[in-house]
């Protein structure tokens, strides 16, 4: 049964004065990543598709020298849209995501909807299943619209609480292919490394 794995960047090297979606992941981001990569070879992927945001990106390249993939770059795959406020502090971003996903038909200060961000994600996710060539897919995106999809394949409410575990992302969640159906939630690069 071929799969969907979608996976969260790994920590990100944050500059208020850099538009966050050019931030770029931090030496322990990329290091991370790499230590997925015999996992994923051994498991087999046809296909790497990536958000054009620059971490995202990243996490893309290193997977895709191991595989000897190109990834694939979809808009689609972005992150929810916060350019409305751009860089937050830490305290306030936490506030913000609350309330982005406590209130998922409002836009939180011009915010992307959640309910909006999941019928893209989910839109983008289904176009690449359909012209994917066979086998394992891997997406390396971003954890809110993760999460949102993990809403969505567990057949629940957007709410936080299915956010990604942990402080610096770095997570996999497994799809079906097909119909999307939930294979395997929040699970951590390095558990995945070792399993």
């Amino acid at each position: 049964m071929a799969e969907i794995w979608m996976i969260t960047h790994g920590q990100v090297t944050r500059d208020p004065a850099v538009p966050v979606p050019q931030w770029p992941l931090t030496p322990e981001g990329r290091t991370r990543h790499g230590r997925l990569n015999a996992r994923l070879v051994a498991e087999g992927f046809g296909s790497l598709w990536s958000s054009p945001e620059q971490k995202a990106r990243d996490a893309a390249e290193i997977h895709g020298t191991a595989l000897g993939l190109v990834p694939g770059v979809r808009e689609g795959l972005s992150e929810n849209d916060r350019s409305s406020t751009g860089f937050l502090p830490p305290h306030q971003f936490e506030a913000a995501a609350d309330a982005f996903f406590g209130a998922p038909d409002v836009s939180w200060n011009g915010w992307e909807t959640a309910a909006a961000a999941q019928a893209r994600i989910l839109r983008t996710v289904r176009a690449i299943d359909a012209e994917a060539v066979p086998g394992n897919v891997l997406i390396c995106g971003h954890g809110a619209v993760t999460a949102l999809t993990l809403c969505h394949a567990m057949g629940v409410p957007i709410s936080r609480q299915w956010d990604q575990p942990g402080g610096g992302g770095g997570n996999v969640i497994r799809l079906r292919r097909g119909d999307l159906g939930l294979l395997a939630g929040w699970t951590s690069i390095e558990d995945l490394a070792v399993a």
